[in-house]
């Protein structure tokens, strides 16, 4: 059965994303750990133990990462702030998602031909950097959680106690906003790649299967990601602790999170995490949008069935008027 979706509001849309977001990212929370780890560990120096003061865990790869962080934090270590992280991703998901409706159908109420590719990208990014001025804070508290060892595992509230006391006060939860904004160009080429993909692979399909909604939303993610990685790893780095080599000197900006890896690192530490990033997201896309579609279709049914609904009552009603307009005095059955 086929339905058109632009029955649905704006926030329809906003609670079938995130839906979906928080559904998916749940699923694969334990590679979120990880590669944020993987994105904050310095290249390994007998120095650094020293300058830390205690043993620096350093991972050589995911499933070294996923093993030792169960052995050494239990089973619970690789969910560690996953409260805050779907509570950001629910955030995060529905801010954008409402706001790509409202501008997407700003845009095509003016121009009458169909956004084209870079059209679809300035929508999505539009709506990305809404998104992220409000949902930051979220981020920060939460990338905080995810690199806390086990002793100084901390809640939401106490983590951005620590954020702010230890920083630039308030401003601090905002730390890595330049970069988040730059980085809204990720979501813009996910979903700009879903929409161009979809019309060439399913053109004139309005209703997507499970499989084909997971095949284009992992391709998708994958070109954004690798294309956007050396911006997610500065990011990473803006929102956790400094490296223990600088010794509690935070860093000011994504650049210079960026000149301080290619330093010590080389140009491939901008791309350290990458495996688990690309997988996280392959598979996050992949379901967020397969879960997507299924709500979207249950809206567009829950919305009709109510538009039937309401149109019988109005004609009952109108009946009922002309029933007695007409003098006749209606008959009741029980």
């Amino acid at each position: 059965m086929s339905v058109k979706k632009d029955t649905i509001p704006p926030w329809g849309l906003a609670v079938a994303g995130a839906t979906g977001a928080v559904i998916a990212n749940a699923m694969v929370y334990p590679l979120d750990i990880v590669k944020t780890r993987l994105q904050v560990q310095e290249k390994r120096d007998p120095s650094y133990a020293a300058v830390a003061g205690t043993d620096v865990p350093h991972y050589t790869s995911t499933w070294d990462a996923i093993s030792r962080i169960a052995e050494e934090d239990g089973f619970f270590g690789l969910y560690a702030g996953i409260n805050g992280a779907l509570i950001g991703v629910a955030s995060t998901n529905f801010a954008y998602f409402y706001w790509y409706s409202v501008v997407r159908t700003l845009y095509i109420s003016r121009v009458p031909t169909p956004p084209g590719t870079l059209a679809e990208l300035g929508l999505g990014a539009a709506a990305g950097a809404v998104a992220q001025v409000f949902t930051i804070p979220v981020a920060v508290i939460t990338t905080r959680q995810q690199t806390q060892s086990k002793g100084e595992r901390k809640g939401m509230v106490d983590t951005a106690r620590d954020v702010i006391s230890s920083e630039d006060g308030w401003t601090g939860l905002w730390r890595g906003l330049k970069a988040s904004l730059v980085l809204v160009v990720n979501p813009a080429i996910t979903y700009g790649a879903y929409q161009r993909l979809r019309e060439a692979i399913f053109p004139g399909k309005l209703n997507l299967k499970p499989m084909e909604a997971f095949l284009l939303g992992a391709m998708s993610k994958s070109i954004a990601t690798i294309v956007t990685q050396p911006l997610i790893v500065a990011k990473v780095g803006l929102q956790s602790k400094p490296p223990p080599s600088r010794q509690g000197k935070p860093f000011k900006s994504f650049i210079e999170v960026m000149q301080f890896i290619i330093k010590n690192e080389g140009l491939l530490g901008l791309f350290k995490g990458i495996g688990p990033q690309v997988s996280k997201g392959l598979l996050v896309q992949g379901l967020l949008m397969m879960t997507k579609e299924r709500m979207e279709l249950m809206f567009v049914l829950l919305f009709r069935y109510l538009r039937q609904l309401r149109s019988e009552q109005l004609q009952n009603l109108a009946d009922l008027a002309a029933v007695k307009a007409n003098g006749i005095k209606p008959i009741l059955t029980k």
